[in-house]
């Protein structure tokens, strides 16, 4: 989930659960257990910038536009659902505008899992804070169409709520959330987006605890503060269970790979797949081959100076992983 400065008053911790029969817990409003919380839409998304105005509607011409990216799907899926189309994308770091961002094209449909590649400082990590409405960063030029809706005219909750996901490649801790609360109330605000009423300590429990399996977690990391004295692999078995409850339908993953041992590798890799369904996407960044030997892209980017330089399928990373990016850039 996207993280970034965070203040949060004390809250109330609640006992855990006792372990549950899941489906059977239904108690009465008389025995329930009660959280003492803040309303939870400032807690959803931590990124919400402090900027108090929209973005000029200049940048916001020709959202209908075709990109320059399209996408390569495979087998015959007609009238699938356009989810992301980003158009001449470019965006400088708010303080000392730099630019980064350089005019980035990429187009994504409903059940495709897109990889993004690319060396160190090329802008992969960038593109992803932008989409999400990171406030370091300042779009200044193109557009971005998110389920028909203009992306960069919402606020970073806002995104959220839509339906965008990030994970961050160092998740940052919270000292004195629990991981229960922070879930329960991040997964409760988007449901009060639908319209839909709050589910409660043990409705919600019952909602969970199938994900802790698919994430390989122990219920004891309910109890613990968010992402505080995890390892690298706890932390990110800990942002895709976050993903797993809000059910993203488009996950921007930042290099979920980095510093993970086999096991937890393999995890967090089963996890995603098993998060993959025909209506929601998936945008991958990373520097390694073998994550998309377990997570199947439907095709690869290869980023470069803040710009989309190559799109391929699964022999572009496989060309990269034997020869480098000098290679990838030859023309053939």
């Amino acid at each position: 989930m996207a993280l970034s400065v965070f203040h949060h008053p004390s809250l109330t911790l609640p006992s855990p659960p006792p372990q549950p029969s899941p489906p059977s817990l239904r108690p009465s409003p008389s025995n329930s257990l009660q959280f003492t919380l803040p309303a939870p839409r400032p807690l959803l998304l931590l990124l919400r910038s402090s900027r108090p105005n929209r973005r000029h509607s200049s940048l916001r011409a020709g959202l209908s536009s075709a990109v320059d990216s399209p996408p390569q799907t495979s087998g015959s899926q007609p009238e699938k659902k356009l989810i992301l189309q980003v158009r001449d994308l470019t965006a400088v770091i708010a303080e000392s505008k730099q630019e980064i961002l350089k005019g980035v094209n990429l187009t994504v449909y409903e059940g495709e899992v897109h990889a993004v590649m690319g060396k160190n400082g090329s802008g992969k990590s960038t593109f992803a804070k932008v989409l999400v409405g990171h406030p370091d960063y300042e779009v200044t030029g193109g557009s971005v169409v998110f389920k028909g809706q203009d992306l960069l005219e919402m606020e970073a909750d806002e995104r959220s709520l839509a339906g965008l996901f990030m994970s961050f490649q160092s998740p940052v801790e919270i000292p004195g959330v629990s991981n229960i609360n922070f879930l329960r109330m991040a997964y409760n605000a988007k449901r009060e987006k639908l319209g839909l009423p709050e589910l409660g300590v043990f409705e919600f429990y019952a909602y969970l605890y199938p994900k802790l399996e698919l994430v390989n977690m122990k219920t004891d990391f309910l109890d613990r503060n968010v992402n505080e004295g995890f390892s690298g692999g706890e932390k990110k078995r800990n942002e895709i269970l976050q993903l797993a409850v809000l059910g993203a339908e488009l996950a921007l993953l930042d290099e979920i790979d980095s510093g993970l041992d086999v096991d937890a590798f393999q995890d967090v890799a089963k996890a995603v797949n098993g998060l993959l369904t025909p209506t929601n996407s998936v945008l991958l960044i990373t520097h390694y081959l073998r994550l998309l030997q377990f997570i199947k892209p439907t095709c690869i980017h290869i980023m470069e100076n803040g710009k989309i330089v190559k799109t391929g399928d699964i022999s572009l990373a496989e060309a990269l992983e034997k020869d480098g990016y000098e290679a990838i850039a030859k023309p053939h």
